[in-house]
């Protein structure tokens, strides 16, 4: 079993690079092997440009969207252990609402109101400056950033103090549907009264490797390098949850401060990555299925291994919302949904044949 583990995260490494080099060789005019461009040209302008491409936008957008997918597949990992469902994602707490009310906000005071004044005199809107926003200026984006993980934050906390601290699992589940409810309809709210801001919060909605740099990545490997050491280390209380409370008790196991050990690491992973990309489904709660199918592996291996499925899952996505129609691009959430969505049907419809047989 150590050795097929060993075995099977070594091929999702080197499918990993694999997947980075295709990144950097598809852009906005579809498949351009750029480092030909950069030693090969003759031209110096073209080649610089060239540099400039591979270096600044498309290397950091690709490691940036594995470190994402690797979060949010540590984080489901983490989730439906946690709560021992395996439909749960990481999202389940309430951090999505959150995240997307802080972006709302963050939107509705950038705008300077301009929104709800233009509603209260009937004048048209003027969404010119609102639409670049999240093309914005590296002041503007971190401004967002900052507001989609203090709304995650935020969310989780709240969903914490609604299931009185983390001994019941059932009044954490309840209290996260009844949280991202409640800030999902105070964000509509906010859109109603502020529609300029409602084509740049589209963005966010519906996902978005396109803005990453440099900066995010250091932030998102940091947090991914952090978040993996600790679930590695809280392993085991989550090998003993799948028994039941009762019998991770049992085994001397201090449930309560490892529950809030693993629900904080949770939030952590799940508020950066969403911070940085906007709202992209199914990849947390698809890639502990996928590690599943391939093995049975307790809680230890299936962290790492669904980590690394994550990444290679939203690179994947995000190749393909890159090449698919290029020079135009796909919304990478919305490939997620459509490639995640397909996935879980097709293992319902295989679980339903098993037990028809």
């Amino acid at each position: 079993m150590v050795q097929s583990t060993r075995l099977l995260t070594l091929s999702m490494l080197c499918f990993s690079l694999l997947l980075l080099a295709l990144g950097v060789c598809i852009g906005s005019s579809g498949f351009e092997n750029l480092f030909l461009a950069v030693f090969n040209s003759n031209d110096v302008a073209a080649q610089e440009m060239a540099k400039q491409i591979l270096i600044d936008i498309r290397l950091p957008r690709t490691i940036g969207a594995w470190t994402t997918g690797a979060l949010l597949g540590l984080a489901g990992a983490l989730a439906q252990g946690l709560f021992r469902n395996p439909l749960a994602d990481p999202y389940l707490l309430g951090s999505a609402a959150g995240a997307s009310l802080g972006v709302a906000l963050a939107l509705t005071i950038m705008s300077g109101g301009a929104g709800l004044m233009a509603v209260a005199s009937g004048a048209r809107i003027d969404t010119s400056l609102i639409a670049g926003l999240f093309s914005g200026n590296w002041l503007v984006r971190l401004g967002l950033t900052g507001a989609a993980f203090i709304g995650a934050v935020f969310a989780v906390l709240l969903t914490l103090a609604l299931a009185k601290g983390v001994q019941h699992t059932l009044r954490l589940l309840l209290g996260g549907v009844i949280v991202g409810v409640v800030l999902g309809a105070f964000t509509s709210l906010i859109l109603i009264f502020s529609p300029e801001s409602q084509q740049a919060m589209q963005s966010f909605l519906l996902g978005s490797t396109a803005f990453i740099n440099w900066p995010a990545c250091t932030v998102m490997g940091s947090v991914l390098l952090l978040c993996w050491l600790l679930s590695y280390s809280l392993a085991k209380v989550l090998d003993g949850l799948s028994l039941g409370e009762s019998t991770a008790s049992s085994l001397g196991l201090s449930i309560a401060p490892m529950r809030f050990a693993l629900i904080a690491t949770l939030a952590l992973a799940t508020g950066t990555a969403v911070a940085q990309t906007g709202l992209i489904a199914f990849v947390g709660l698809a890639a502990p299925h996928l590690v599943r199918g391939m093995m049975k592996v307790g809680h230890k291996a299936l962290v790492t291994l669904a980590s690394l499925t994550g990444g290679i899952l939203l690179t994947t996505a995000d190749l393909i919302a890159r090449g698919l129609i290029a020079p135009q691009e796909l919304p990478v959430g919305a490939v997620t949904a459509v490639l995640g969505g397909t996935y879980l049907l097709w293992l319902m419809h295989k679980n339903t044949q098993l037990q028809n047989s």
